[in-house]
């Protein structure tokens, strides 16, 4: 019987700097993954943290992972063909094969591009898949902006339609503003059928949906990934509860008609 709470082995590949925060890790893995699912991953002795998938390709896997503690500390000190531990996949995923042949809305704020990265490439590789795809994302400012050559190919793709972003400067490519300052532009009363995807901080998950839901969406329509303190993975710890629900098994990715009542 396998052990779902032991780490085991996996080469990095590749490292990207994709900020001087953030960096992007290619970990050798040859198993399945579904689109917006997390690994534990680990360092001995150090510490063990939840991330996201952010891309994915027949033998490895991408985590993009922002310095900011510990075990970040620890990832950032690691080279190519080093060994890094994890655990997973684990958590549910966006709703895929029912976004198939609609039209996709996806919204992200900053490292929240991450978990819905490999979707957008997967539609932007297979456009016979889907109606259009409306893509917004935000960053702080241009030295925050991640993904820059995957940016460049969806403003590119087929049935793509993008609108980058940077909260308060301009830049060529980007308007100055929130993400919800663009919801309006999308054309929603012209779709026959479409979803929503939202990830980013919980504060822009919150008004983000609600200008969602300003513009005629219904709350059904919208799906949100978020990682709420999430330690063990498996439902034991409890450090991700919120009154009778676990992330960690629950989510990440929730519709919002149930992800309205865990935001905080």
């Amino acid at each position: 019987m396998n052990n779902i709470t032991l780490p085991q082995p996996h080469k990095i590949v590749k490292i990207i700097h994709e900020t001087k925060a953030e960096y992007t890790f290619r970990v050798h893995y040859e198993g399945k993954t579904d689109h917006g699912q997390f690994f534990m991953l680990s360092i001995p002795k150090i510490g063990e943290a939840p991330i996201s998938v952010s891309s994915r390709g027949e033998d490895y896997v991408e985590f993009t992972i922002r310095k900011v503690g510990r075990l970040t500390d620890g990832l950032f000190g690691m080279n190519e063909g080093d060994t890094l531990f994890m655990r997973g996949p684990y958590g549910n995923a966006f709703p895929v094969e029912s976004f198939k042949g609609k039209n996709l809305v996806v919204v992200a704020g900053g490292t929240g591009m991450a978990p819905v990265r490999s979707m957008l490439q997967y539609f932007a590789a297979h456009p016979e898949e889907i109606q259009s795809v409306y893509f917004i994302v935000g960053f702080k400012d241009r030295d925050a902006v991640l993904f820059e050559d995957d940016l460049k190919a969806f403003s590119q793709a087929e049935k793509f339609h993008t609108i980058y972003c940077l909260d308060n400067m301009e830049a060529e490519g980007f308007n100055k503003g929130f993400v919800t300052n663009y919801i309006k532009d999308v054309p929603f009363a012209e779709f026959d059928d479409f979803n929503v995807a939202i990830v980013g901080p919980p504060a822009m998950i919150g008004f983000t949906a609600k200008e969602c839901v300003k513009n005629g969406v219904t709350e059904e329509k919208i799906w949100v990934s978020f990682e709420r303190k999430m330690s063990c993975a498996v439902g034991k710890c409890g450090h991700c509860k919120i009154n009778e629900t676990y992330v960690c098994l629950e989510g990440p990715v929730f519709n919002y008609t149930k992800a309205k009542e865990l935001l905080d």
